[in-house]
């Protein structure tokens, strides 16, 4: 099978490409660069550039480029970039698979669970109504720019990821530090819902969902079991063995990361995965505890 990635460099991208290639499939990667060779196609998503024809050939297509949301304060600028790279870029995807004369079987494109907005205790399913703040507006109309490959017939998949963990990038890896230094400690008041996932379980699910034939719409990328952030802080401590007594009040949080921390760290997103366990997808990591031991110790 031939899959076109973009994001290839990101978390997912790299974790993905690396599974699938060892499945004996070929890979192609949207770059913004000139390409290096075949097994890369350019694309300008700033400027509204992609030949549709170099898509000729794909069965797969998996969109994971986006603007980090969590490497800086959110200024205008930052929140547009934000935006335009997710709803720019996969609209211009999406047209372009539109166009090809033999369509791929799958475009998954990525979505996020900040879509629900900060909805409290309440438990989440694809069919919850989204939220009405900035990421919930974001992911609205990320989603909605799948629309082209929609009406061409192409079965489309919008992957609403949950917090990834990995030790490297992302979430984890940025706490990791202080709470292996014994500094760690709850959020806010900890009450806050945490809806994570392994990385392992985000390549399985995807790969799952590329051969699959009838799984179309939102999908939750989320473990079974979320927490709140008091129960996560408990466990991670635990899995390191360090005491998590330093919490960071939610005066603290707005004054350090402004409205990105609120959304990002105060915000509560109690997600169930329910088209994945509707489909009978087996998670590797149903708990956090498992999974935590899982990717501090790989």
């Amino acid at each position: 099978m031939k899959i076109l990635v973009s994001g290839s460099h990101g978390l997912v991208g790299k974790a993905l490409i690396k599974s699938v290639t060892s499945d004996g499939h070929e890979i192609i990667r949207l770059v913004r660069n000139k390409p290096s060779g075949a097994a890369e196609v350019e694309w300008r998503p700033d400027q509204g550039q992609l030949d549709a024809a170099s898509l000729e050939g794909i069965d797969a297509v998996v969109h994971l480029a986006g603007e980090s949301i969590a490497s800086s304060r959110w200024s205008d600028e930052k929140k547009r970039a934000i935006r335009d790279s997710r709803t720019k870029g996969t609209a211009l995807l999406s047209d372009a698979l539109a166009q090809l004369s033999r369509s791929p079987s799958i475009f998954v494109s990525a979505s996020a669970i900040g879509y629900y907005g900060n909805r409290g205790d309440e438990l989440l399913t694809e069919n919850s109504a989204p939220g009405d703040d900035f990421l919930a507006s974001v992911c609205i109309e990320w989603e909605n720019a799948t629309k082209p490959a929609i009406e061409k017939g192409i079965r489309t998949v919008n992957a609403r990821f949950g917090i990834i963990l990995d030790k490297h990038e992302g979430a984890l890896a940025k706490m990791l530090t202080p709470f292996r230094m014994g500094v760690g400690g709850r959020i806010g008041n900890g009450k806050q819902w945490m809806s994570w996932i392994g990385i392992d379980d985000v390549v399985n699910g995807l790969k799952f969902l590329i051969s699959d034939q009838t799984t179309s719409g939102p999908v939750n990328f989320v473990a079974p079991n979320p927490v709140t952030n008091a129960e996560f802080t408990k466990t991670l401590g635990r899995v390191l063995s360090k005491p998590t007594l330093f919490p960071m009040p939610e005066f603290g949080v707005k004054l350090a990361f402004g409205e990105m921390g609120e959304a990002l760290l105060l915000g509560s997103q109690r997600v169930k995965p329910g088209v994945l366990e509707q489909k009978g997808f087996g998670f590797k990591y149903s708990t956090l505890d498992s999974a935590l031991k899982n990717t501090i110790s790989g």
